[in-house]
């Protein structure tokens, strides 16, 4: 316990420090050089504005935060289905597994415009924004999973009579867990940005929307302020699912590391 807290803070150290000089750099930098706070305001000044800002700032969080919550599981789930479908069945992976690399060619902000015109400027369409951006690397990172099973096992129960849902359910998708994994840790990060992007485009609450408004008013220790929650937010998310994962994954600690 002692050495892994030791090795946690050895790892922990260095990005902190460099957070730190990145941060004192920008104060000197801005207040040596007078540079004007609509221009570029310094650390202190987007922390002042963070504090007296807080209430408005956490309406438009927690509405961001409400797609991301409902959107992010959606996707999961969504990408978790296709990836079986498509293991279990050649066909269907023949067919749509092009469809899906092309999907992803599309950018999404060209999407969400076509969202807003069919769906409204509600929370739905900006929901769906969400769950497009999460679903794509669930997709890729299951069916590699589900692909990469160790073959001697799988020979191993095709020889003593497994059947085919019984080598899925006791050999495929547990080793395909890891690199599940791995894709919802992408898509957690992603969520956040899919969420911001759909209401940089038109909502009437949410960090994007709250983003637009502070820099057509030349706000951009409003805008730095906002960003730094969407840092946070990522974080947050990215840090959750690896603790879902140590609490899942207990079976093969190496394969959890993998993951990573």
């Amino acid at each position: 316990m002692k050495h892994s807290l030791i090795n946690s803070v050895n790892k922990a150290w260095p990005p902190i420090v460099a957070v730190i000089l990145i941060l004192a750099s920008w104060e000197f930098l801005v207040t040596w050089l007078n540079i004007e706070k609509w221009f570029l305001p310094s650390p202190s000044d987007i922390i002042r504005e963070g504090f007296s800002s807080w209430p408005r700032l956490w309406l438009h969080t927690t509405s961001t935060l409400t797609k991301m919550l409902i959107g992010f599981p959606i996707g999961v789930l969504a990408g978790i289905l296709i990836a079986v479908v498509m293991h279990l069945s050649k066909p269907i992976k023949s067919a749509f597994s092009p469809l899906l690399i092309i999907s992803q060619n599309i950018p999404i902000i060209v999407l969400a415009p076509l969202f807003l015109v069919w769906f409204g400027y509600g929370v739905f369409p900006k929901i769906i924004v969400v769950i497009l951006v999460c679903f794509f690397p669930i997709v890729v990172s299951m069916t590699t999973g589900l692909v990469e099973t160790d073959r001697g096992l799988y020979n191993y129960m095709r020889m003593i009579g497994a059947s085919r849902r019984q080598i899925f359910t006791k050999l495929e998708l547990p080793f395909s867990l890891p690199y599940l994994f791995s894709g919802m840790k992408i898509s957690a990060t992603y969520s956040v940005m899919g969420a911001v992007i759909a209401e940089w485009l038109g909502a009437s609450s949410g960090l994007g929307h709250y983003m637009v408004i502070s820099s057509k008013s030349f706000r951009n220790d409003r805008v730095f302020t906002v960003v730094f929650v969407i840092v946070i937010l990522s974080l947050i998310m990215y840090a959750l699912i690896i603790v879902l994962q140590k609490l899942v994954i207990r079976w093969n600690s190496r394969s959890a590391k993998e993951g990573s």
